[in-house]
């Protein structure tokens, strides 16, 4: 064990003359535990509600959007080709999106009309799973050489936040009126269907529940009479984090009238409002951490007081300044080695306290789930670990400065 290491063990673990040395000393390794503790469970939790929001999105939209400048375009068969043949692109969809106006007979209410392809949109979107009752087969409605007369309504899939606001259930029926119209001898005229509701979804997400529709996109094509045409295609990549490269190739090779979009920039607000918001907290509770540093510089400089005829014997018999200064930058450093590790402990044992029991209840009708959810990030916790190595070391300097400074025969003078 080197000199300076073996001297700062023995000021830490012997027994003083000031308790209250010893007192402030503990307080700096509770301060400094109780910091780390607290960044990495709130650091978790951020984490956590960003991976489960980033879930829930994606579990309705798609990896990457691509559209066409004049808002509908016909050649999207080509167009799919060409993107499944991509690298790094896992399926492809294509989609028509409009506003509609839906009447029950019990209320009317504004909605986002969605239409899918139902054999395709599985291998894109996880919608299928957030259906709560129905199935997307279910949209493709009864075969095509069935007559008018036998063939019923087109089926519709409806967010439960929306149905019920309608106070529509499974196999009631809604009218969906198209603000594009139709042209008459009279002008132009609201364009209406009838559709039954064969299913029922739930995202999680508020915005989605209470505003998507989905119906067969050749009934949705039909409803706003654009032809064999589309407004976009959605994309699943292989990595949804190199989304943003499998875009930008896919623009290259698509070019102009075409653009592309990928999750991370549909979604950029909310994402950087999350990032901004944990780099706040990170800083905030930091201050926690240089509170305890505070204390570390308080109980160091008063160890220096306490042991000066300990410096001075110690310079006597050859110890070099450097090492003086080592022996209490050693002693600051594993109080904040020893608080850092009490605290990493702390914040993995409470996150997994979290994870198990869920003894936190969120209210329901102010967040989307009902019990925090947790996910530790490995970087963060480093960064968290570095930071508060970090700021106690800084919090050595000024004492070990002040103790190597100190002359053997002004200390020895009067002992």
């Amino acid at each position: 064990m080197h000199f300076e290491l073996f001297v700062s063990l023995r000021y830490l673990l012997a027994k003083r003359r000031h308790a209250f040395i010893s007192l402030i000393t503990l307080i700096s390794v509770a301060g400094v535990a109780v910091g780390v503790m607290a960044l990495i469970v709130v650091l978790a939790v951020m984490n956590g509600f960003q991976h489960d929001l980033r879930d829930r999105i994606l579990g309705v939209t798609s990896h990457a959007v691509i559209g066409h400048f004049q808002g509908t375009f016909g050649t999207y068969r080509e167009v799919l080709k060409d993107i499944e043949a991509e690298e790094g692109v896992a399926a492809a969809t294509p989609f028509v999106l409009t506003q509609v106006m839906m009447n029950s007979g019990k209320a009317i209410s504004g909605a986002i009309l969605r239409g899918i392809d139902p054999e395709s949109a599985p291998r894109v979107t996880r919608l299928e799973q957030s259906l709560l009752q129905g199935t997307l087969p279910s949209l493709l409605g009864p075969p095509s050489e069935a007559s008018p007369s036998e063939r019923p309504s087109p089926g519709i899939i409806v967010g439960v936040e929306l149905a019920a606001r309608l106070g529509v259930n499974v196999d009631d029926y809604v009218t969906l009126v198209s603000p594009t119209g139709q042209t008459t001898p009279a002008g132009r005229v609201p364009k209406s269907q009838l559709f039954r509701v064969v299913g029922l979804f739930k995202s999680g997400m508020y915005e989605y529940d209470n505003t998507l529709v989905y119906v067969h996109v050749r009934d949705a094509q039909r409803l706003l009479g654009i032809g064999d045409a589309v407004n976009g295609i959605e994309v699943k990549v292989v990595d949804i984090y190199a989304a943003a490269q499998v875009a930008e190739k896919l623009q290259k090779k698509l070019g102009y009238p075409y653009w592309v979009r990928d999750w991370m920039q549909m979604n950029h607000n909310l994402f950087s409002a999350l990032k901004l918001e944990k780099v706040v907290m990170f800083i905030i509770l930091t201050l926690i951490i240089l509170v305890a540093a505070f204390n570390i510089v308080s109980s160091l400089i008063m160890m220096v007081m306490e042991k000066t005829k300990d410096i001075a014997i110690l310079k006597a018999m050859g110890a070099t300044t450097h090492k003086v200064r080592r022996i209490f930058v050693f002693e600051g450093l594993l109080i904040g080695v020893v608080g850092t590790f009490l605290g990493l402990a702390g914040g993995f044992g409470l996150c997994e306290l979290l994870k198990r029991y869920q003894f936190i209840e969120l209210p329901r009708d102010v967040y989307y789930i009902s019990t925090l959810p947790v996910r530790m990030e490995p970087l963060d916790v480093v960064i968290i670990a570095c930071a508060a190595v970090a700021i106690c070391l800084a919090a050595t300097f000024y004492p070990s400065k002040q103790a190597a400074k100190l002359h053997p025969a002004e200390a020895l003078r009067y002992e």
